[in-house]
């Protein structure tokens, strides 16, 4: 058997890899039976490139399975660490928009009883009213 393509393993569905990782898996095992009983250096080499095959499968089957996971967790309040974004630990801990933009009562309070204050001031060059706020 050739060596396999990422590419072409990821237009196939999910029977088809299996089916492909199970020959893959024979394969290796018959090569491996040929190493112990002495066979040509040609198939010897052969088993590295039906090993990393194997873990092209594997890694293909797995991607794609957190695919469909990600699809099904989208809508859920929560989701699985593992499928959760990494970011870094400072990032993740940091506040929410949401959370940064909230006032406590305090605040709320102040707001109220001290409101900006508006004034006016007349500009010198076209004798017009600003009306501004303070800061």
């Amino acid at each position: 058997m050739v060596r396999v393509k990422a590419p072409a393993l990821r237009a196939k569905n999910k029977d088809e890899l299996v089916k492909q990782l199970e020959d893959l898996k024979t394969e290796l095992s018959n090569l491996q039976v040929q190493k112990v009983t002495g066979g040509a250096t040609n198939k010897l080499s052969k088993i590295k490139d039906v090993r990393k095959s194997i873990a092209r499968c594997h890694t293909v089957l797995r991607a794609n399975q957190r695919e469909n996971l990600r699809k099904f967790y989208q809508k859920k309040k929560y989701m699985p660490l593992d499928l959760r974004p990494k970011k870094t630990r400072a990032l993740r801990r940091a506040l929410t928009k949401n959370e940064a933009g909230l006032k406590t009562k305090r605040q709320h309070k102040k707001n109220a009883h001290f409101s900006q204050r508006v004034y006016a001031n007349k500009d010198k060059n076209q004798n017009k009213i600003k009306i501004g706020k303070k800061k």
